[in-house]
């Protein structure tokens, strides 16, 4: 028996390979994916001023000028009054693709900086940001708090 543990253990040894660093393996999944590289056409927005209440519609365009498959796991807002969605298709190798939402600027007066964190199949954590600022004004008429 001794023998048979030792086989298993040596066979689990050598099927680990050195590669770790060029895989990612996303949340939920047990599938290793090769790393890419994302190149950001807009990561920083300005969306100037608006008036509170008032939704305004998001997008960050991006590249996969990797030479793998670009899979964006998840896109994850900072808070609740932003919304996002994103490709759940893999983006190939020189191909674009959009991150688009939504803010909601109910109860936000004032200068609102947010970030949408990303992760992908990408070098380093797996993660990158993307952000935005909009100057919320009151809604005319309402009283000051």
């Amino acid at each position: 028996m001794p023998r048979f543990l030792i086989v298993v253990i040596s066979l689990f040894i050598l099927s680990c390979n050195d590669n770790d660093a060029e895989q990612f393996i996303p949340h939920g999944s047990a599938i290793p994916k090769k790393l890419t590289e994302i190149q950001w056409l807009d990561s920083a927005k300005n969306l100037g001023r608006i008036t509170e209440g008032q939704k305004v519609a998001l997008s960050f365009r991006f590249r996969n000028v990797g030479d793998n498959p670009l899979i964006i796991q998840s896109v994850q807002p900072a808070c609740g009054c932003t919304i996002a969605e994103y490709p759940k298709q893999p983006i190939a190798p020189g191909e674009e693709g959009e991150i688009t939402g939504t803010f909601n600027s109910e109860g936000r007066e004032g200068l609102q900086h947010k970030e949408l964190t990303v992760a992908a199949n990408i070098p380093g954590s797996g993660f990158q940001t993307v952000s935005f600022e909009v100057e919320v004004q009151k809604k005319p008429g309402a009283s000051p708090q």
